[in-house]
């Protein structure tokens, strides 16, 4: 059982180090290609094939066609073919694999190893990280095989496999189970097809592991999009339902299954394999012709005006043939970024006070949520017809959008700078001197009071606020520029506390500047408006006649 333990844990971990590789080579070209795949369901359902199979993983898929639907880019009826397809996908991965192909074990290890640790670009890396993962994968499924083989001599093992074999249902239910655990059908069909190959598991009960492995394989999918709003859970809840529908056809019916499937297979490990293609090649036929009227029931299971908290709340579809309603509600939404923008920026100075990696993690989280309503936000004033805006309205129209684009730089800036810096700070247990400490949350004081500042005139659009805003930018300056003085100078005094956290310090200030650099652009809109806004910031000379210019 701890050979079995380890092989599977070690064929999760395979399976992940390909996703995130061929995420991180390949993640910004396979969202986009993704979401190009829409024109007709078809087209949709050759997409999640292919997508699936690139990435070994249908969670991976769905998670990427729910964003896409939820921030409407594609309808219900083409992300639900996409998922059809990506089911068919990581059951073709699930035949790959049972190829006996252990002999590339070794060198796609050893491949993979030298390739990353020579590789300096990102993608590169990622792709010798898929390459590693693809290697332990197969050397996970001989560690398997090794694993199972003495199970067929194990007198608990049988009785319990001829109990399942007894109730197949609760089969389903079990295999179920382990792929909610392993948040992968693939791991458990292939456990599965290690216990038929060791004759511990009968055909029948195989093919009921395979139900179930499907079955448990659509709910993690489902767990990852409970923050997600109506657009994107009909995808994964639809995707489960149909999965659903397709063990209860089945499942009455093993026992025939199981004969038609021994005569093309042959041998039990290839019948479970065999049976997880027919089955999601089986569903897909039944349920393509129907996506119609299953999107239409899931609309009316998940209304929009279900949006729950982490959806917009404000974007009305029906204001938009009144541009002042719509641009009303953009800006109350964009508020809501900027209130998130305000809890990241908290969250990251008390993680930075207290050394709290917890409070640290969940800014990844927020900045998930600042991305969504950002692309929701601008999605909705794309659908504003720009003919019919005024020039009061379309200007309005391009202050909202920039505004929400610079809180979505923000919250990057935070996600991927400052939440790093203070993991490092935690992970290498360092500590600011007193001076340090209190001139870093200085410059994090002053950087929410601008944020503050910023949702204001958003809403106001006052010039004398917009000025001071803008003025603000000097002070800033004028306080990173006397912290890295001090900062120098503590250097200089040999203080231990300022030369081990020296980077860090100065990176902060730095990002804390670039942030502030981001809240003051909403008002340089403004202040051209008024006339109040110079084109440059240099200085006159005596010799030169700027009216020439």
């Amino acid at each position: 059982m701890l050979d079995l333990i380890g092989a599977v844990a070690l064929l999760l971990w395979g399976l992940r180090l390909v996703k995130t590789g061929v995420i991180r080579s390949f993640g910004v070209r396979l969202r986009r290609w993704i979401g190009s795949g829409t024109r007709n369901r078809l087209l949709a359902f050759g997409v999640g094939l292919l997508a699936t199979l690139v990435l070994q993983s249908s969670t991976a898929t769905a998670l990427m066609t729910a964003s896409f639907a939820g921030s409407g880019f594609m309808s219900s009826m083409m992300a639900q073919a996409i998922m059809l397809g990506a089911n068919v996908g990581t059951s073709l991965v699930t035949r790959i694999l049972a190829f006996d192909l252990h002999f590339l074990a070794p060198l796609m290890i050893a491949a993979g190893v030298f390739a990353f640790g020579f590789s300096h670009s990102k993608p590169a890396k990622g792709l010798s990280r898929a390459v590693l993962g693809l290697g332990l994968m197969l050397l996970s499924l001989r560690l398997l095989g090794q694993a199972t083989e003495p199970m067929q001599h194990s007198r608990v093992l049988v009785a319990l496999m001829t109990s399942l074999d007894a109730v197949p249902a609760l089969a389903v239910i079990v295999a179920a189970v382990l792929a909610i655990a392993a948040s992968s059908s693939l791991a458990i069909v292939l456990l599965a097809m290690s216990l038929a190959a060791s004759g511990t598991v009968t055909p029948a009960l195989g093919i009921a592991l395979v139900l179930g492995a499907n079955l448990g394989g659509a709910i993690p999918p489902v767990l990852g999009t409970l923050n997600y709003g109506a657009l994107a859970r009909r995808v994964t809840i639809g995707n489960m339902l149909m999965r659903l529908i397709g063990c209860m056809i089945v499942l009455p019916f093993i026992e025939t299954a199981a004969a038609l499937l021994l005569d093309i297979s042959h041998r039990p490990a290839a019948l479970v394999v065999d049976a997880h293609i027919a089955f999601n090649i089986l569903l897909a036929v039944i349920m393509l012709p129907v996506l119609r009227p299953l999107s239409a029931l899931m609309r009316r299971f998940l209304p929009e005006a279900t949006e729950i908290e982490g959806g917009p709340r404000h974007l009305d579809p029906d204001s938009l043939d009144t541009p002042a309603l719509a641009l009303a509600g953009a800006a109350r939404e964009t508020l809501r970024i900027g209130d998130c923008i305000t809890k990241m920026l908290q969250t990251n100075l008390e993680a930075l006070r207290k050394n709290d990696t917890a409070r640290s993690s969940g800014i990844a989280a927020m900045d998930d949520e600042v991305d969504r309503l950002n692309s929701a936000v601008k999605l909705y004033l794309a659908k504003l017809n720009s003919s019919a805006l005024d020039e009061k309205n379309e200007q309005r129209s391009n202050e909202i959008s920039g505004y929400a684009t610079n809180l979505e730089h923000i919250g990057d800036i935070i996600d991927r700078n400052l939440r790093d810096l203070v993991d490092k700070k935690i992970r290498n247990q360092l500590s600011f001197s007193a001076e340090g400490a209190s001139e870093i949350e200085e410059l994090y004081r002053v950087t929410l009071e601008n944020l503050r500042l910023a949702q204001s005139i958003l809403v106001t659009g006052d010039a004398q606020l917009a000025r001071q805003l803008v003025e603000s930018k000097v002070d800033i300056r004028h306080l990173e520029e006397r912290s890295a003085a001090n900062h120098m100078a503590r250097l200089r005094d040999g203080k231990i506390e300022s030369i081990q956290t020296s980077s860090l310090h100065l990176d902060i200030l730095r990002d804390l500047k670039r942030i502030n650099a981001h809240i003051a652009a909403i008002a340089y809109p403004i202040l051209k408006g008024s006339g109040t806004l110079r084109e440059t910031r240099l200085m006159e000379s005596p010799g030169l006649d700027y009216r020439r210019l």
